[in-house]
Parts: structure tokens; C-alpha cells; sequence
């Protein structure tokens, strides 16, 4: 047995036919932006790898970090123990976030900061005496995780996770923003979609912990964009309803929407913010839930005191070195430059497919890149293509996007565009 049929027989891999999986490449070695297969074919990385690898694979920086941590101590429980890259890291994180984000819960996963933030709302709001706010509320088109609670605040309608709708907590879900990001906003409540937020915290307001949402942009949900003044009025109607604010910038943190946080498009502070992805790089797994004094302190006062919480690899030592090591190429790279630079690029070449038959729009925020087709994209025929034309995407619904390397040539990125293009030109 081959390992490619090995794999096709016993390995699941995500949101893929556990019985026909489809076109698989057997990846051999990273560098940079390529992805380089076991018989030597090459492809260009355009997903970041889930949109994680910001300064490419392997990046020598952030390598040596790691080997360095591996010499020393690869992992200690945290409970208990403290250690040096923890520290450090908090030290960069506090020093980039916006003052008053200042509490840091390190975790393993995207999810899990998503569960630590809802568990974190929920014991806040206990500890002010307010214990019948255990539900939460959110907006369509979300995308916050695959563990069960956070599938809980993802769309339940066209999400990916509809099908356990019946076994998952009831939440409260608003309609998206009606203003896109690059459209003139209107005041008028009824217009924006901020009423539809304001009518439902004056009649259940009640029983809602938080308010979660991806700011600004909504990835695995539709890759949509939307206007940041949404988040202002947001904002002031959470604090006059005693509801707490939940960014979820996993996806976007760390300038992948062309600033260092989505929510700076805005100047909006939540309450508690998830990071991720591209925290270490993508080189190894961390995430962080960062909470503001205010909820720490809420928390801390209350009877249990702690938050009830604690992943065994929470503040691994080896992911905490890396992600040390990514932050100080941020620093040390003109990143805003990068990505400024592939949004121009990428909207000069996409604009390419907007009179494509079946296109229904096209854009660009930061260094993601967006074809929406009319139809549901099949992303088998784009990892079919993938070895022809040197890229590899990864559509999904009625996106066919990107989300490269803020290291990507200009060459290298109009391989990428054009494979997108033409993917769009032959997916009706």
C-alpha cells in the first residue's frame, strides 16, 4: 500500500468525503511560499496554509527559536510554572494590542480561544450578579470554530455546521451588517443593521453574556467584508446593555486585513479578543484569549476566583518561542508595505474575472483576494488543477480566494491571481 492510499483508506482529513477523498498531494517540503510534493512538483501555498504562514514556511528566524526552546525545554505544565517565552510573548502581544487589553489566556487552538472567551464572559457576568446571562448573541455569516460551543455561535443556516443545529445551544443571530466595507455608511439604524442588534439587547438583553464576532471581516463564513463604524455602534450598545464584546481575530490578527487588528479599522476595544494562526508564523499550534482588566478583576473577585480552564499545553514553551520569534518579524519588516502591496496587485489582476459568466463579485481587503461565483465552487477541479498551475487554492461554497504569504513576489502573486481567473472562468 502506497502512503497516498494508506492515507485515502485511514486518514480523515478536514471538511473532506471520509470515503472519497478526493485528489490529495503527498507534501514533501516547505520553503517560503512553495509547497514542494514527494515527486518534486511545486505548488504556491496562496491559503497561507489556512492563512496562518504570514512570513512564509521555514522561516529561518523562527526556526532557530524553536530549535533553541527544543534543546531547552520543549514543554512544562503551566500550572504552577512560569517560563521565559510565555513571558516574552505576553510582553510583544501587550506592547501591539491596544491599552486595556492587557489579561492573557494562552491556549492550543483557535477553538479553544473561542471557549475560553464564552467561558470567560459567562463567569463575568455571574460574578456581577448577574447570573441568567449564559446566552450569546452574534451575526450571520460567522465562522468562530469546530468545538462545540463555538460551533454554537457559527451560522446555522449556512455555516458549516448546520447539521448539528438540533444538538447545539440556541443562540441569538442578527442579520450581517448591511454596509460592505468599501460603501458609503449611513446613520440611520434601520439602513446600517445596527437595529436589528439594538431591538434584540432591549428585549433579551437580559440573558445575553456577549456579543462575538469577527470584526470587519468574516472568513470561513463567505469572506465578506463589512464597514467598521458597524463595530462602533456595537460597541455603545453592548456597554449600555452590560454586554460584553467578543472580537474574534483569529483569522485576521496580525495584518493580514492591512492593519496590525481588523477592530483598528474601527478604533473599537473589545472586551476580550481570540488570536491565532499567525501568532507563531504557522510554524506550531498557539492561541491566545486576551481580556481586559475590568473582566479579569470581575472574575477574580468571584467565589471560584479562577477561570475554569487549563489545556494541558497552555503556554508551550516551543509554540511561545516561535510565536516571540514571528512578532519580531513583524517589527522588523515593513508588513504594512507587503500587504499594501498585494491588495494593489491583486486588485489590478482580479478585476480580470468580473465580466466572467457566473462571477458575482470581486474584492480585496488587505491580502485577501476574493472571487464569488454565482454557484457553489467544486474544490476538487482547483486541487486537480493545483500541479498545472504551479498553485495551490482551496475554494469552499461560492469562493474561490486567497490568502497568501505577506512574503509573495509580485511574480509569484500573478501566478496566483491568474490561476484564480482562470479557475473562475472554467468553475460555471
Amino acid at each position: 500500500m502506497t502512503p497516498l492510499e494508506f492515507d485515502a483508506r485511514h486518514l480523515w482529513h478536514p471538511y473532506t468525503h471520509v470515503l472519497e477523498p478526493g485528489p490529495m498531494h503527498l507534501i514533501a517540503e516547505t520553503q517560503g511560499v512553495w509547497l514542494t510534493r514527494d515527486d518534486g512538483v511545486r505548488m504556491i501555498d496562496a491559503m497561507s496554509s489556512w492563512w496562518c504562514t504570514v512570513h512564509g514556511h521555514r522561516h529561518p528566524a523562527i526556526i532557530d527559536a524553536m530549535q533553541k526552546q527544543l534543546g531547552r525545554m520543549p514543554h512544562v505544565m503551566f500550572g504552577g510554572l512560569t517560563h521565559e517565552p510565555a513571558i516574552e510573548l505576553g510582553r510583544r502581544l501587550i506592547k501591539m494590542l491596544p491599552a486595556g487589553l492587557d489579561r492573557i489566556f494562552y491556549s492550543d487552538s483557535g477553538s479553544v480561544a473561542i471557549e475560553v472567551a464564552l467561558k470567560m464572559a459567562v463567569q463575568y457576568q455571574i460574578a456581577k450578579g448577574r447570573s441568567e446571562r449564559t446566552e450569546f448573541a452574534t451575526i450571520r455569516g460567522g465562522y468562530h470554530g469546530d468545538t462545540w460551543k463555538a460551533m454554537s455561535v457559527c451560522d446555522p443556516v449556512n455555516g458549516m455546521h448546520g447539521l448539528f443545529s438540533g444538538a447545539l445551544s440556541i443562540q441569538h443571530f442578527l442579520p450581517r451588517p448591511a454596509i460592505r466595507f468599501d460603501q458609503d455608511w449611513l446613520e440611520d439604524p434601520a439602513k446600517n443593521g445596527l437595529d436589528a442588534l439594538e431591538q434584540l439587547l432591549e428585549t433579551k438583553g437580559s440573558k445575553i453574556a456577549a456579543l462575538i464576532l469577527e470584526p470587519v471581516v468574516q472568513g470561513a463564513g463567505g469572506m465578506f467584508f463589512y464597514h467598521p463604524a458597524w463595530l462602533r455602534g456595537a460597541r455603545a450598545m453592548c456597554d449600555a446593555h452590560d454586554v460584553l464584546l467578543i472580537f474574534d481575530e483569529i483569522a485576521t490578527g496580525f495584518g493580514r486585513s492591512g492593519e496590525m487588528f481588523a477592530m483598528d479599522h474601527a478604533g473599537v476595544v473589545p472586551d476580550i479578543l481570540c488570536l491565532g494562526k499567525a501568532l507563531t508564523g504557522g510554524h506550531i499550534t498557539l492561541a491566545a484569549t486576551v481580556a481586559t482588566e475590568e473582566v479579569a478583576r470581575g472574575i477574580g473577585e468571584s467565589e471560584a476566583g479562577v477561570l475554569m480552564h487549563g489545556p494541558t499545553y497552555m503556554a508551550n514553551p516551543l509554540a511561545c518561542a516561535a510565536g516571540v520569534a514571528s512578532l519580531d518579524q513583524l517589527s522588523l519588516r515593513n508588513w504594512r508595505q507587503e500587504v499594501a502591496d498585494i491588495a494593489r496587485q491583486m486588485n489590478h489582476e482580479l478585476s480580470l474575472a468580473r465580466n466572467l459568466p457566473g462571477v458575482a463579485d470581486v474584492r480585496v481587503l488587505g491580502a485577501i483576494g476574493v472571487i464569488e461565483m454565482q454557484d457553489r465552487v467544486d474544490a476538487s477541479i482547483a486541487h486537480k488543477l493545483a500541479p498545472d498551475t504551479g498553485v495551490w487554492l482551496r475554494p469552499f461554497g461560492r469562493n474561490i480566494y486567497c490568502m497568501p504569504p505577506f512574503i509573495i513576489s509580485p511574480d509569484e502573486l500573478s501566478r496566483v491571481t491568474a490561476a484564480m481567473v482562470a479557475l473562475a472562468g472554467g468553475a460555471r
